[in-house]
């Protein structure tokens, strides 16, 4: 039996319960400890989650706690983006690896911070981007490698959904790194890294909400191939949520939703169009869980399909995206 991999949970937000949901239901993972800001909420989380017929062993009312506790190997960090850089910092310090929900970071300058600190420490450190780990998304990749549909001339992707305005939430408050762009974009701009890479020129412009964060936002980006990426990200609209990769010979369309893909569809000039579906289990985090344990048990700090220069590729597209939204920017939306 290989020995199973203990996670630590630090936060216990929506996103903690279902990558820990998930979690629990892996044999060669264990979920060994969860740390809060408050000994309460933490204690909560941990009785409310049970794997074998038994609650989170043990209740951190710290972060540094967690980090300072010697029977957990790695640590999923799942407070609000604000949090990232901090709570990671803290962990690896600690001598624990980390997978850091994203955005990483709020921006390029924490990136670096906490990828310079995992490397120096020698730990494992990887963005949380489920995406990547998807085995729909494993495919296409494998397809475009393959020349499936040519050369990829654009990326269109998008996601949105009409978010309940509150300006003390994170969703809304900019010191919580609120604003459709951190919290939806690193979808669609991390599609098209994987796709395309890093862009030479990023121009965007949003509607903002009374916070002043973006809440409607479109991106463009340009490649020195001369392909571009058409993305949008929205906290007022109901978004399709789907995806396409669009080459010289041939297309790849992803439903909705494409962050969590079942399906895609390939199609070809002069040829049917073939769908190939896939069975997710649970939530769909598994994949990315069991990447983390792959990694750890073959002595590795890094994951090859989401690389920490690639994470740090993103944020720079990220800022530059902002920079630009704040040239562009329409007037404050009304609530």
């Amino acid at each position: 039996m290989t020995t199973p991999l203990r996670w630590g949970i630090l936060g216990t937000g929506g996103i903690a319960r279902a990558f820990t949901s998930d979690l629990l239901t892996l044999p060669d993972h264990e979920v060994a400890a969860v740390g809060s800001r408050a000994a309460g909420t933490a204690e909560a989380f941990a009785s409310a989650h049970t794997g074998a017929g038994r609650p989170v062993p043990r209740a951190h009312g710290s972060y540094q706690a967690l980090a300072d506790d010697p029977d957990v190997d790695v640590i999923y960090v799942a407070t609000p983006h604000s949090g990232h850089a901090s709570a990671a910092l803290t962990c690896i310090a600690g001598g624990k690896g980390v997978l850091v929900e994203k955005p990483f970071t709020m921006d390029v300058t924490e990136a670096d911070e906490v990828i310079s600190a995992a490397r120096a420490a020698g730990v494992f450190c990887m963005e949380a981007m489920w995406t990547r780990f998807n085995p729909a998304i494993t495919r296409i990749r494998e397809l475009l490698a393959e020349g499936a549909i040519g050369e990829v001339r654009t990326v269109e992707a998008d996601f949105g959904f009409p978010a309940d305005y509150d300006p003390a939430g994170r969703l809304f408050a900019p010191e919580l790194g609120g604003g459709a762009l951190l919290d939806l974009g690193i979808y669609p701009i991390s599609l098209a890294s994987m796709i395309l890479g890093e862009p030479s020129t990023v121009l965007a412009t949003a509607g903002l909400a009374p916070t002043g964060v973006d809440a409607n936002t479109g991106i463009l980006l340009g490649y020195a191939s001369d392909a571009v990426a058409v993305l949008h990200c929205s906290l007022s609209g109901l978004n399709p949520t789907r995806a396409s990769i669009t080459g010289t010979t041939g297309r790849i369309e992803i439903p909705p939703t494409f962050f969590r893909p079942e399906s895609f569809t390939l199609v070809r000039r002069d040829a049917e169009p073939v769908t190939e579906e896939f069975v997710l289990p649970g939530l769909g985090y598994t994949f990315q869980a069991e990447e983390v344990a792959r990694r750890i048990r073959a002595g590795e700090t890094e994951s090859p399909l989401m690389t920490l220069d690639e994470t740090r590729s993103i944020m720079r597209t990220l800022d530059r995206a902002r920079t630009s939204i704040a040239f562009n920017a329409h007037p404050t939306a009304s609530s």
